[in-house]
């Protein structure tokens, strides 16, 4: 079995002089749960090599067992340098595709060319899509094979508002995920803030946070 994963490429925080990128755990939590499975796991970005991380996911109140076990594993290391461009994959390659948030993917894969029509290729070929926290972003102006926006008429979750405000950043990401969503007719539910919060719809797969990353691959898992 061969799972895509697609990671930002973008690093800029808005114009807030910061910088952003892949949220670590959310990388690190479903590649483990993928690669312990025996599934082969191919990274790729919009602009390929290595995705920028944001920092704040490295810091130590953000470590989990994920994190700190692609810490001491040099050839999940090497992989993540290595990303292959998005523009080179072949949807036919793959049984289905995830993809971690962080902050990046609002800005650059939501608006990606390719990675939309990646997701729509997938969905029409009946394979799976997940994506984790900000990363339900990405289904921005993906549609379904009816030709509606992919999430319409789904039950689908992603980064809270309340969650967006607790990290003081409502003002400076380019759109709210759960708005988003609703605006483009998905059922939009949610959990507790920062707690494990996963659905699945047919052949989509979201999670609302970093804490709902390991379950939103087991879920992918089921479906596969």
């Amino acid at each position: 079995m061969n799972v895509l994963m697609v990671l930002t490429s973008h690093d800029q925080l808005g114009d807030t002089g910061h910088k952003t990128g892949f949220w670590l755990e959310e990388f690190a939590a479903p590649y483990y749960v993928l690669k312990d499975k025996g599934v082969s796991v191919v990274l790729a970005s919009p602009a390929g090599g290595q995705p920028p991380l944001d920092p704040k996911s490295d810091e130590p109140d953000a470590q989990t067992d994920a994190t700190r076990r692609f810490k001491q594993d040099p050839a999940a290391q090497a992989a993540l340098a290595a990303t292959l461009k998005l523009a080179d994959i072949k949807a036919a390659e793959f049984d289905a595709v995830f993809y971690p948030g962080g902050h990046g993917p609002l800005w650059d894969l939501a608006e990606d060319k390719q990675s939309i029509s990646l997701i729509e290729t997938m969905i029409a070929a009946g394979k799976p899509v997940a994506a984790v926290c900000h990363a339900p972003g990405v289904l921005r102006h993906v549609k379904g094979p009816d030709g509606k926006p992919l999430v319409a008429g789904k039950r689908v979750t992603g980064f809270t508002n309340t969650e967006e405000e607790a990290v003081g950043l409502t003002k400076v990401v380019p759109f709210l995920v759960e708005d988003m969503l609703k605006e483009h007719g998905g059922i939009y539910s949610k959990g507790p803030d920062w707690a494990s919060y996963v659905l699945t719809d047919g052949l989509l797969v979201t999670g609302q946070n970093p804490a709902s990353s390991e379950a939103g691959a087991e879920a992918l898992l089921k479906l596969l």
